[in-house]
């Protein structure tokens, strides 16, 4: 499963820049972590959830669940 950073990002009208300024972290951290290939050991960290938070004004348990339920995309592996 692959969280789908770059349309949560746009559907709640920020860009990475603004997700570093409001939250402290770093636009270079962020920019890297967000344009990420994603694996299954990696797809979203504690620090980009923590940066999301903040960013929105909400508790990072409330971001996860939105994340969760909206955002999750399946892969699909060829049976081959």
């Amino acid at each position: 499963m692959k969280v789908d950073i770059k349309t949560y990002l746009v559907e709640h009208e920020l860009s990475i820049y603004e997700v570093a300024k409001r939250s402290g972290y770093g636009y270079t951290t962020l920019h890297k972590s967000f344009n990420k290939h994603q694996t299954k050991a990696t797809s979203l960290n504690l620090r980009d959830l923590d940066a999301l938070s903040r960013a929105r004004h909400q508790a990072m348990w409330e971001v996860l669940k939105d994340l969760e339920e909206n955002y999750l995309k399946l892969e699909l592996k060829d049976n081959k």
